[in-house]
């Protein structure tokens, strides 16, 4: 590939945050219509919409569910979210979430703090079944997917766009090919920039969805939100699903443990308190 190749970029809000494309010998059409793939996915797999599959599985009372393909294998991937992070990156925490206030996209305004009663998430495991086709999730619980959905959709939207590409949606991104100058993709990680080939990365923070002393990022261990010591994570893994998980997992278990938990999950990791 010619040096510093000619690079088609596309830029969008979509799933409560800012998303970015890149790609070498694709069209701006080809990235128009990744957007409009993350925008039908995302109001899919929302769960601030009545009419989103996960809306509709959220309040199927312990029923089974028809669920699309691509739900079945998000929801599949949030159970491997769940296995890989030792139970603490738990999509059945939307209870705590909503007890603590956040019951609506940040955009829609500032949720009103509050932390009403609260309990330990239940283990994903036990609450959550995927069949082809149908999911059934225990009466009383509620999943967000969150984080997880951006970092799986990431690494299918990449893949979409071609062997030379880079989808970034709020900051969980896969780098796919050797980028315009043939080094990979320059990425910010960590205050620094990075060359990223055939790689994910994600950061999971505690410092921007915040409201009074409260923000987004629930321990599962205890339904409330995070205090371990770590405001922010990030790290390069061998996926954007990956990385997301990795993050998120070592943010919740604090300096003392993740760094080993890094060591033994991700490609580099970078922690601010």
């Amino acid at each position: 590939m010619p040096r510093n190749a000619a690079v088609e970029a596309h830029h969008f809000e979509a799933l409560g945050t800012s998303c970015s494309l890149f790609g070498v010998g694709v069209s701006r059409t080809d990235l128009v219509r990744g957007e409009l793939w993350v925008r039908k996915l995302g109001a899919r797999v929302t769960r601030f919409s009545d009419r989103s599959e996960l809306a509709a599985l959220n309040r199927a009372d312990g029923e089974w569910a028809d669920v699309s393909p691509e739900m079945a294998a998000l929801l599949r991937e949030a159970l491997r979210a769940y296995e890989l992070s030792g139970g603490l990156v738990n999509a059945a925490v939307l209870p705590s979430m909503l007890a603590i206030g956040y019951t609506r996209p940040l955009a829609e305004g500032t949720p009103i703090a509050s932390v009403a009663v609260v309990h330990p998430a239940p283990r994903l495991v036990d609450v959550l079944a995927v069949r082809r086709g149908r999911a059934r999730l225990e009466r009383g619980c509620g999943l967000d997917l969150g984080g997880v959905a951006k970092g799986w959709m990431a690494d299918r939207l990449a893949a979409q766009l071609g062997s030379n590409s880079l989808a970034n949606l709020g900051g969980d991104l896969y780098a796919a090919g050797q980028g315009p100058g043939g080094g990979g993709w320059p990425v910010g990680f960590g205050g620094k920039t990075v060359m990223l080939r055939d790689q994910g990365a994600a950061t999971s923070s505690v410092r921007k969805r915040r409201w009074g002393a409260l923000h987004h990022l629930i321990d599962p261990r205890t339904g409330l939100p995070s205090n371990s010591g770590l405001e922010e994570v990030s790290v390069v893994a061998a996926t954007a699903c990956d990385a997301e998980i990795v993050a998120k997992t070592a943010l919740l278990l604090g300096p003392g443990v993740a760094t080993a938990f890094c060591a033994a999950h991700a490609q580099a990791w970078r922690f601010g308190r």
